[in-house]
Formats: structure tokens, C-alpha cells, sequence
């Protein structure tokens, strides 16, 4: 695992496609893998959480049972963690903007609920939400997380426009003035967890930009197994446990690698 530099806003070049179809047809097999290798992590080194409210977006596909093992994990550790409540996600449902802004009223619901501002985790086009949440509502956002969203990126820098037409019906279609929004940095802290050997969508595609308040964290993980796998959660507990207003990037230490130890 590695924490790698923010990249340059001017690097943005797309010199780059989709994974290769042998490496997304490997997905599964390593997504168990890294689902059981999640049983036998030894949490007990992972910081404790102080009680503040972590709503978490699923993938494309993925539901409240995909996210279940993750929202555990947050919650042992003290969080107030809970599904963003909409089933499967099957992409936006009607205008975007629409959709983007009844997820944010979501998202202010259980702040007013809670009285306190909520962090965001986000798989895959999860992670869109929760970045376009924040950019709508700082004031409602303590930081965001993102596993393998590829917000930085096009259509074709993923394999999964089949499985979107599958669920909507239709092609993604998304307008230069939307991509451009989409890779900015949201007005929070903001963490891109990826994969090199991501299976779905180009690794390149989710590394944020320079920012004071951005990082990109590098872990080794198949697309569909980032939300099991146990240095991905590593990671998200050290994010989460983080003082509001006093946010540092990520230290990848002995300590970070020590926490996957098994039983």
C-alpha cells in the first residue's frame, strides 16, 4: 500500500483505456479472496471512532448487502454508519441534477437527525454521489471517502457501460461542462483510495487532483473487493477517525501495514 502524490491538474492527457477484459474477468475470484481475507482481520488495532454519522454509497449493481461488511466495520469502531437507503444502486433515476439533490436532502436528514456532519463513502459510482453531495453541501460534510470512482475519467476508461445499459436502460451520456465539474476537487477533504490492478475502471482515472485537502491512497485490490478488503478498511478507519477540522494526509507507516494482520 502507498500514498501517492496528487496529481497535476494539467496532466490530464486520457493517454489511456479500460482495464483488459482478462484482468475484469479475474474480478470475481479475487473479490472472494478479499472478502474472506476481510473475516480474519484483526481490528483491534484500528482507531476508535467518536460517534459522528457515515453515510456509505454502493457501486453500480451493489446494495445494502455489498456495503453490509463495511457498515459493521464502522460501526464496531463507533461510527453512526448506515446504507444511503435507496436499494440497488441501478444509476441516477430521472435528471441528474434532480437525483444529485434528493441524495443531498438524504444526506442533510441525518445530519439534522444526528447534529453533527457526516462523512461520505463512496464505491465505485458511489463514490460520484458522495463527492457531488459534498460539492453541493460542504456545510453538511466532514470529509469523503471514494473507492475506485473513476471521476477523473470518461466512459471509456471503464467496463462497466454493459452492466449500466443492463440496469437503466440506456448508455451513459455525460456532457463535457458535467465531466469537468466531476473531477474537481469537492470544498472538503477528500480521499481517493485506488487500485492498480483494478479490474473495472482505470486506476488513473480516480486519482484526485492537487489540492491542499486531497490525497490518492494506493492499495493493492480487485475493483469489486475494495469495499472488503482489509487495507481498504485500514485506511478508511484511520480517515474516519480524523478531528473535524484538523485533517492531515494519510501516513503510510509499519503501523498502517501492521493492522493486517490475521488471526
Amino acid at each position: 500500500m502507498s500514498v501517492s502524490p496528487p496529481v497535476p491538474s494539467s496532466s490530464c492527457t486520457y493517454a489511456y483505456g479500460a482495464p483488459p477484459l482478462a484482468l475484469m474477468g479475474l474480478e470475481p475470484m479475487r473479490a472472494l479472496f478479499e472478502y474472506v481475507s476481510a473475516g480474519f482481520m484483526d481490528r483491534s488495532r484500528l482507531p476508535s471512532g467518536d460517534g459522528h454519522p457515515v453515510v456509505l454509497f454502493p457501486g453500480l449493481g451493489a446494495d445494502a448487502v455489498a456495503m453490509a461488511p463495511l457498515q459493521r466495520c464502522c460501526r464496531d469502531l463507533g461510527y453512526e454508519a448506515n446504507d444511503w437507503g435507496r436499494g440497488c444502486n441501478i444509476g441516477p433515476q430521472g435528471a441528474v441534477e434532480d437525483w444529485l439533490d434528493r441524495l443531498t436532502e438524504g444526506v442533510a436528514c441525518t445530519v439534522r437527525q444526528q447534529g453533527r456532519r457526516a462523512s461520505l463513502v463512496g464505491w465505485s459510482l458511489g463514490g460520484i454521489y458522495a463527492r457531488e453531495i459534498a460539492r453541493r453541501r460542504p456545510d453538511l460534510v466532514r470529509l469523503v471517502i471514494t473507492l475506485g470512482t473513476p471521476f477523473a475519467g470518461r466512459g471509456e476508461h471503464t467496463n462497466v457501460g454493459v452492466l449500466y445499459q443492463l440496469f437503466s436502460g440506456r448508455l451513459p451520456h455525460i456532457d463535457e461542462a458535467l465531466l469537468a465539474r466531476l473531477a474537481a476537487t469537492p470544498p472538503v477533504p477528500t480521499t481517493s483510495i485506488y487500485s492498480r490492478s483494478d479490474g473495472v475502471v482505470a486506476w488513473q482515472a480516480c486519482r484526485e487532483a492537487t489540492s491542499p485537502q486531497a490525497e490518492n491512497v494506493e492499495v493493492q485490490a480487485s475493483h469489486i473487493g475494495l469495499v472488503w478488503h482489509p487495507q481498504v478498511w485500514a485506511v478508511v478507519a484511520d480517515r474516519l477517525a480524523q478531528p473535524e477540522g484538523q485533517w492531515r494526509p494519510y501516513a503510510d507507516d509499519a503501523l498502517a501495514d501492521g493492522l493486517l494482520r490475521t488471526h
